[in-house]
């Protein structure tokens, strides 16, 4: 984070985490128990749940450090794009697992400046894993260091995503290990980060709020979350929305990154 904030990091951080965990007790307790839900745009489901934690949130955040807001349960607001500071705020990221009563969901927050991610919390409230990252200040889980796994070998590595990007990779190294389906785009992309999967794979279309945590959580982890073709992600635009997406540890992702530029992965 700038200069100007490092005093006032460690509270900032403070806050961020009881904000987090506040919203996580919150729905916690609707949680497998009855509740309203809907289908916003498109086929996208939504609770009072998202909208209660969405509330908390922006209230508790905007409170510790005033910004920008960019959420998914929130009426988008065109000035976010001219705030030097942008909460990336994800309500429950995995709505669906939520509302089926599956633990991999998770709360996720970023803040951002500059179109990148300079802080950001990720919680699993059913297994309470708390993913904290900061700029250059390395990546945790329930205060512990993590980090992506290492090497360039595809062989045999533990990969999760669409099916049709795994197939891809499949029909070069026939021995990769499709892992179970993570529901949360923002844990799937935090399981590369603490090296419980070796590659994590996301379709077109996410949204800043599913990411802007995650990215800052892989990268901080010694890992790599970008387009197909390396490129880095740029948050805070008009449309926030972003095309296929790869995350691994940096040396492995170079390896696929320059596969697929190649043509020797026909990633579609």
């Amino acid at each position: 984070m700038p200069a100007s904030d490092i005093i006032d990091r460690a509270a900032l951080v403070r806050d961020l985490v009881a904000a987090v965990r506040e919203a996580g007790a919150l729905a916690l307790m609707s949680f497998k128990g009855p509740i309203k839900s809907w289908f916003k745009g498109g086929n996208s489901p939504v609770s009072e749940a998202d909208l209660a934690v969405d509330a908390l949130l922006r209230d508790r955040l905007q409170a510790a450090l005033p910004g920008g807001w960019l959420s998914e349960e929130t009426e988008d607001d065109p000035a976010r794009l001219a705030s030097k500071r942008v909460w990336i705020v994800d309500p429950i990221d995995g709505t669906r697992a939520f509302l089926a009563g599956l633990p991999d969901w998770t709360i996720a927050v970023a803040l951002a400046e500059a179109g990148r991610p300079v802080l950001a919390a990720i919680f699993a409230p059913v297994a309470d894993e708390m993913f904290l990252a900061s700029v250059g200040g390395g990546a945790t889980c329930n205060d512990r260091p993590i980090a992506a796994s290492d090497g360039t070998s595809l062989s045999g590595v533990r990969v999760a995503g669409p099916k049709r990007y795994i197939d891809a990779l499949a029909a070069v190294v026939p021995d990769v290990q499709p892992q179970p389906k993570v529901h949360s785009l923002a844990l799937r992309f935090a399981r590369v980060a603490q090296g419980r999967l070796d590659i994590a794979f996301a379709g077109t279309n996410a949204h800043d709020w599913d990411l802007a945590a995650a990215d800052l959580l892989v990268h901080e982890a010694h890992g790599a979350l970008t387009t197909l073709a390396g490129e880095t992600l740029i948050y805070n635009r008009p449309k926030p929305t972003h095309g296929a997406l790869l995350a691994a540890g940096r040396s492995r992702h170079e390896a696929l990154c320059e596969l697929a530029r190649g043509g020797r992965i026909a990633f579609r």
